[in-house]
């Protein structure tokens, strides 16, 4: 297994641990990871995503390559994502705490997927 291999392996754990533990980002630092006032509705859809997707990452952790489109949609939904919650934050002073937690984080998280993430189709063979 080559480094870059090996990396991308690490970083899905460490992206999907995180995605899990978004709820609790909520609760500990809301200004940065939660809209305000706080919507409980909102919160339970974005943490059942975010969870749904966390476990998806975990499992691509053991054969990426088998799940080349699934680190892609991390990646670009991240940067979508992270861009739309920038938009409000700058107009909505309010939420200008998601310019310091998750907007940083999905940024984050798209480049460094984006970066490891496998390029060409690899032939998967069980």
């Amino acid at each position: 297994m080559d480094k870059q291999h090996r990396y991308l392996r690490i970083a899905l754990v460490v992206v999907g641990i995180a995605f899990l533990l978004i709820y609790p980002l909520m609760k500990i630092w809301s200004s940065g990871w939660s809209w305000q006032p706080g919507q409980y509705e909102y919160e339970q859809m974005i943490v059942g995503i975010y969870a749904t997707l966390g476990v998806f990452l975990l499992w691509a952790a053991r054969k990426p390559e088998a799940h080349r489109s699934l680190i892609w949609f991390t990646v670009w939904s991240s940067i979508v994502h992270g861009l739309i919650m920038t938009v409000h934050a700058v107009i909505d002073s309010a939420e200008r705490g998601h310019l310091l937690g998750d907007v940083p984080a999905l940024i984050l998280v798209a480049i460094v997927l984006g970066f490891l993430a496998p390029r060409e189709v690899v032939p998967v063979h069980e």
